[in-house]
């Protein structure tokens, strides 16, 4: 990755706005080991501003129903702000329709839902799934059930050593079986970030859909889904400063239509005999039992938030960051940094020869600063580099120099304890 020097010192118009941004998030102003909180494992989940536990509380305090099925006014209200948040969702991807956001858990259970009620019933034993090897387990472990299930074959797109897709293997493993390609738009271990257009673009001249795991890239990366003419797109709340528990997926209407559900009950019913079942419109058949609704209003509250600040603005300060970032920690004796792909985002994933990462993550804790040490439910990508894991430091919009600063202090600290 490419620095210059001057960009490195020179404030940007987004980091002037941090302050403000700080102020908005309650936990960053708590204390670790006696020491300010410097919290840089935001690929694992983000903090969450005032407006969003608000908007939660709200709900609970003042509107708390069941939604779709009540006819008394708390009903009518909860319903309004779970739709409303549903459009907020269709709004902030691009989407065509409010019928082609479905909510779930989060990534892992809309992936699992595309695996089980669009691959499965579709694939044979002379089918593929092509996925890529810097895949979360997420994106990873689902079509491998899959593919036991139907027989089908799970090709797999190597890296290159700095962590970048290797596009030309990909066009090689594509042919007539492919039923699917699922791959991360943005990697959580290395930071890299897919040639999606590309992909998804060869992928339709086979005639073949595209899935894209978009849990890392949703806070960094604007995504619109029409420009992308993805097929599927999953992400999960809790990655874009929203609760836990809840996530979207985004899926073409007449992909979701032919679709059977993925779970059955309540809700995603239109009616029901012992001999019989109609199953509800979009997206409600994909919506079983009483949903996440403080959870999606929550969402619904983030995705506002970061519309405020601006997709844009919050990319140019990240970008800064981890360009920084990349200098400072790269000054530090025996530390490599894996994952140097030249298009990447957000993530700074490195060892430190002779210290294992969660030794690494340890020290960094009692100095305040929170990382992530391991394999970040990447083990293939783990073994791809030889390694058991990495540590990794995450950033967001609401992080600053002065923070890397204590991260490469703590660093410092971390190879004089192991110095012999």
């Amino acid at each position: 990755m490419k620095m210059d020097t001057k960009e490195l010192t020179k404030p940007t118009d987004a980091q002037r706005g941090v302050a403000d941004w700080r102020r908005d998030f309650p936990i960053l102003h708590t204390t670790v080991a006696g020491k300010p909180l410097v919290y840089l494992d935001n690929a694992a989940t983000t903090q969450k501003p005032q407006s969003v536990i608000d908007a939660e509380v709200a709900y609970y305090s003042q509107t708390n129903a069941n939604v779709h099925r009540g006819v008394h006014t708390l009903s009518q209200r909860a319903t309004d702000q779970y739709e409303a948040a549903r459009d907020k969702v269709r709004r902030f991807i691009n989407a065509a329709s409010s019928k082609e956001i479905v909510f779930v858990r989060g990534t892992t259970e809309a992936i699992n839902l595309v695996a089980q009620s669009y691959a499965r019933p579709l694939l044979t034993a002379d089918d593929n799934i092509i996925i890529s090897a810097m895949e979360h387990h997420s994106n990873i472990v689902p079509w491998q059930m899959v593919c036991a299930q139907t027989g089908a074959e799970l090709r797999v797109v190597p890296v290159n050593d700095a962590g970048e897709f290797e596009f030309d293997v990909f066009a090689k493993l594509i042919g007539p079986g492919t039923k699917l390609v699922a791959v991360t738009h943005l990697s959580n271990a290395l930071g890299s970030i897919a040639p999606v257009k590309r992909i998804i673009d060869l992928a339709h001249s086979h005639g073949v859909p595209v899935l894209l795991d978009g849990a890392q890239a949703i806070s960094h990366i604007g995504v619109d889904v029409a420009a992308l003419d993805c097929d599927f797109y999953a992400f999960s709340g809790h990655k874009i400063f929203g609760p836990t528990g809840i996530g979207a997926l985004y899926g073409k209407q007449a992909l979701l239509e032919a679709m059977p559900p993925y779970q059955g009950g309540g809700d995603m019913i239109r009616s029901v005999t012992f001999g019989k079942t109609e199953y509800n419109d979009l997206p409600y058949k994909f919506e079983a039992g009483t949903p996440n609704i403080a959870g999606a209003i929550g969402l619904g509250a983030a995705l506002d938030y970061v519309t405020a600040i601006g997709i844009d603005a919050i990319a140019r300060h990240e970008h800064d960051l981890l360009a920084y970032a990349t200098k400072r920690v790269s000054a530090i004796p025996g530390l490599r940094i894996i994952g140097t792909a030249a298009q990447k985002a957000s993530i700074l994933s490195f060892t430190m020869e002779g210290i294992h990462p969660h030794d690494i993550g340890t020290i960094l804790d009692h100095a305040g600063v929170a990382i992530r040490a391991g394999h970040h439910c990447a083990m293939p990508l783990m073994q791809r580099f030889g390694l058991s894991g990495t540590a990794r430091a995450s950033f967001a919009f609401y992080n600053t120099r002065a923070e890397v600063d204590a991260l490469a202090a703590a660093l410092h600290q971390v190879r004089e304890m192991f110095q012999p």
